[in-house]
């Protein structure tokens, strides 16, 4: 965890896309396996529990509520470059996870067309996740790391921590980081 004396505008972010980043790993392993006849489907069902609490809910969430306003005020626009890009992309983040939700079923009863739109739209999702977080961290965290500071950062982080202390659909945070280590243990397995 960042030391509060030492937190910026995106600190607490980009600590929560390393965790995004090891599922996300995780869940490329699983298709691995699943394309050599290995199915954990349970495992692909954790992985769409994650992206869509955590990934979306939890740590999108703080980025579209919290940052992304922050930057508007600071004269950032919303419709276009690097904010439009991202809430583009977590979209796309959003619809791999509902393809993903909505071949579970079939994957787990057997049925080939289920599986491979549940491989595809992982992968999409991994893909898409990985370059994602790149553009956040080396472009858009650093123009909020230098926009936002002093009171405005000591008033968003604030912000970032109230949106942590809530639960997603009964799960709190820290259930789903532990949720995400349980994955890449299963994908060690895979």
């Amino acid at each position: 965890m960042t030391n509060a004396a030492s937190e910026t505008a995106t600190s607490r972010l980009r600590e929560e896309h390393q965790h995004i980043l090891e599922v996300a790993n995780a869940l490329a392993v699983l298709v691995r396996a699943a394309e050599e006849g290995r199915w954990d489907v349970d495992a692909f069902a954790d992985c769409v529990t994650f992206i869509r609490l955590f990934a979306d809910a939890c740590h999108h969430g703080k980025e579209e509520d919290l940052l992304f306003p922050e930057l508007e005020a600071a004269g950032m626009p919303r419709g276009h470059g690097p904010i439009a890009v991202m809430l583009q992309e977590h979209q796309q983040g959003r619809a791999f996870a509902r393809h993903m939700a909505g071949a579970l079923d079939g994957a787990r009863a057997g049925d080939a067309t289920a599986r491979a739109t549940l491989r595809n739209a992982a992968m999409g999702y991994v893909n898409l996740i990985r370059g994602h977080i790149q553009k956040e961290d080396h472009v858009l965290f650093e123009m909020a790391d230098q926009t936002v500071r002093g009171p405005a950062c000591r008033s968003l982080c604030t912000a970032y921590g109230a949106v942590c202390a809530r639960r997603f659909e009964g799960h709190t945070k820290e259930q789903l980081q532990e949720l995400g280590l349980r994955i890449r243990e299963r994908a060690l397995r895979a």
